[in-house]
């Protein structure tokens, strides 16, 4: 018997970093808001999926004039946000019940594939955790610096060390865990050190399932991945024609 699958998506950010006095999540590429990029995606893999959608609560508004002015007619379950994404991803567990796995994703990571969403399902079932990650493709230097913005850098002599990019992954997600697994893990205190799931279910003794992720599969942070991720998007169009 197949265990059931669940996911979700973690979508609390205010677009700070990308200059937007709308929350990322809610900016459209190519005329429909990221979000709805990201849980498309997700029923692409399975039209039975469960899905938690956790938001600020503030935005719960926006979300349902999305949901009306876009027809999105999928069931979501919404879930209201912490002050940080701990505890968002802990109260977004909180609404899902008994076993299964369950996939964490990143509302603006909008290109997230079915391929990448269904090898997550497949490692997490055989190893409990699963986690996408791909290679560094640029050279990679430690610095005792690492406090300072950059600005500062370029007036403060530091200390770097050249180090081997082969032995180094880039984190994405999907990560995907055994349900009891990571609520259980969520138990913990939260720390402000843990940046992701992987690293909550590390803490808590488990060991992490990498497995290969893709470079499309960019999360939305600064104004030029906004423009990489149209790019892409109309790519894929292409392809599909």
């Amino acid at each position: 018997m197949n265990p059931r699958e669940y996911a979700l998506i973690v979508a609390g950010g205010k677009g700070t970093r990308i200059n937007s006095s709308l929350p990322k999540q809610f900016i459209e590429l190519n005329g429909i808001p990221m979000l709805l990029h990201t849980l498309q995606a997700f029923y692409r893999y399975s039209s039975a999926l469960s899905i938690v959608l956790v938001l600020a609560e503030d935005d719960f508004e926006t979300w349902n004039s999305i949901v009306v002015r876009h027809q999105f007619t999928k069931p979501v379950i919404l879930q209201k946000g912490g002050e940080t994404r701990f505890q968002s991803v802990r109260n977004g567990l909180a609404k899902i019940d008994g076993d299964g796995l369950v996939a964490i994703h990143d509302g603006v990571r909008p290109l997230v594939s079915k391929d990448i969403i269904a090898a997550s399902f497949h490692l997490a079932a055989l190893h409990k955790t699963a986690v996408a990650a791909i290679r560094l493709k640029e050279s990679i230097r430690m610095t005792n610096q690492a406090a300072l913005s950059d600005d500062s850098l370029a007036h403060k002599k530091d200390i770097t060390k050249a180090m081997d990019r082969s032995l180094f992954r880039l984190i994405q997600t999907p990560q995907t865990f055994d349900v009891q697994l990571i609520k259980k893990a969520y138990q913990m205190k939260e720390d402000l050190s843990l940046t992701d799931d992987a690293s909550v279910a590390e803490r808590s003794g488990h060991t992490i399932s990498l497995f290969q992720g893709s470079y499309d599969n960019i999360k939305i942070t600064t104004p030029e991945d906004l423009i990489i991720a149209e790019a892409l998007l109309r790519a894929r169009s292409s392809w599909v024609k």
